[in-house]
């Protein structure tokens, strides 16, 4: 069966489906209260919509308060979980075109979470769709599972799997083919101290632990207007001063790649440092400038899953306190408890507290598996590429939230990598290619 020419025949609905998904902007919001939103109505809006295009395509569905749910083919007592998420990062930074009208231009549909991750969902849909429609028997059940905070917190799909079964296996079409069967360990925690500098009023950059911050801004009421401008003009930063309020521009990128970045929040730290007694400014400075921890003497590499990485995502000083967010992501065989309080240890003598929110251990899966194998060939059938290698990534996927899950495209070899990125885009036929990809693995997963 040739799932790459199914996928054809569905094309412009194909297509208009990611672009209303895209629509939606699905940024968290924080409503404890309700019932109906927890997590903000464009959330609700976003679960409800795939749910509703599932039931519409005649699977069965359900919905979990709101916060996940499930679309569901084939039969017996096997589940086969195919993990993604609806929710996106928020849309900043400097956008060709408004970050959720999804516009196409060329072969790309560009808007936030065309790759991250509701290109990937509709995708997985789409592939189910195919098999249903063609008839092809399966005897194991297909879920594809929708999670509804993957950004932040995973209170949705640790709801999900809190109440439904876990599957027996699974991916997560939430990064890169041929395969990922490895993922970095996720450890988060806060550096807080008071402000000591009366003359600063306000430090502001970032908004999420796992993006690199691409704005920074300060008042300052001492004036230090053309040094700014000389330290902006030396380095070839862009920024500007109005008053006393001080910005400066960087590039967001994913934590797990830092140094695909531009983080504003170091740079404006390097300039504030040399003028301010305020302790995480200097402690930023001087400790935490490099995304491999070699100015702590806290580096740490791995042969197979490569290097221990920091973001420094969020940046908080008013006139009492200062509070910096710390996100690493750490290899195999890494000490994670022995850093943090090597840490600890060199942030108090700057004045600085850690205050400790998250450890997530690394994910990691057998690669000569069978499940392995089956996944990989249905890549090289519809590629005929079998020399790019499966690898590890710094990222956190769903994948980790089933033992036996890894994450499995949709994003392929050489292609330009923009989740949490302004101008974020999906190809066309690309994404038609990792729908035929996924079917074929659906498909010889559920035999």
């Amino acid at each position: 069966m040739n799932f790459l020419k199914e996928i054809e025949k569905n094309k412009d609905e194909f297509i208009k489906r990611i672009q209303e998904l895209v629509q939606i902007p699905s940024v968290l919001e924080e409503h404890p209260e309700s019932l109906i939103n927890p997590f903000g109505e464009e959330i609700t809006k976003s679960l409800e919509y795939v749910l509703a295009l599932g039931r519409d395509m005649g699977f069965k569905v359900k919905n979990i308060d709101n916060v996940a749910g499930h679309i569901e083919y084939g039969e017996g007592e096997e589940i086969i979980g195919i993990l993604c998420h609806i929710d996106v990062v928020p849309a900043d930074g400097d956008w060709k075109y408004p970050p959720f009208s999804a516009t196409i231009e060329g072969d790309k549909i560009i808007g936030r979470g065309t790759t991250d991750d509701k290109g990937p969902t509709i995708c997985s849909l789409f592939a189910l769709k195919m098999i249903k429609d063609l008839g092809i028997k399966l005897n194991k059940r297909v879920r594809i599972i929708i999670g509804t905070d993957e950004e932040t917190a995973w209170r949705g799909i640790n709801k999900y799997l809190s109440v439904e079964k876990m599957p027996d296996v699974g991916f997560s079409p939430d990064a890169d083919f041929p395969l990922i069967y490895g993922e970095k360990g996720i450890l988060t925690f806060d550096l807080v101290s008071k402000n000591s500098d009366g003359n600063l009023k306000s430090f502001y950059s970032g908004k999420r632990y796992n993006v690199v911050p691409d704005y920074a801004s300060m008042e300052y009421t001492k004036d230090l207007k053309d040094d700014f401008l000389k330290y902006l003009n030396d380095f070839g930063i862009r920024g500007k001063v109005d008053g006393k309020n001080y910005q400066l521009y960087g590039k967001s990128a994913h934590a797990m790649m830092p140094e695909a970045g531009i983080n504003a929040a170091i740079l404006l730290s390097k300039f504030m440092s040399k003028y301010s007694s305020n302790n995480l400014l200097r402690f930023t400075s001087e400790k935490l400038s490099d995304s491999r921890l070699k100015d702590l003497g806290l580096g740490f590499t791995d042969s197979e899953m490569g290097d221990l990485t920091m973001n420094l995502g969020i940046f908080r000083i008013d006139e009492k306190e200062g509070r910096i967010g710390l996100n690493f992501r750490y290899p195999i065989n890494f000490d994670s408890q022995k850093f943090v309080s090597d840490f600890r240890n060199q942030a108090q003598k700057y004045g600085v507290e850690l205050e400790f929110k998250e450890d997530k251990a690394p994910h990691y899966v057998n690669k000569n598996s069978e499940f392995i194998k089956i996944l990989h060939n249905a890549y090289i059938e519809y590629t005929h590429d079998d020399k790019t290698p499966l690898k590890t990534i710094g990222g956190g996927t769903y994948a980790r939230a089933i033992k036996n899950a890894v994450a499995f495209g949709v994003m392929f070899p050489g292609d330009e990598e923009l989740a949490h990125q302004a101008n974020e885009y999906i190809s066309i036929d690309k994404a038609m290619l990792a729908t035929a990809i996924i079917a074929k693995a659906i498909v010889d997963l559920g035999k």
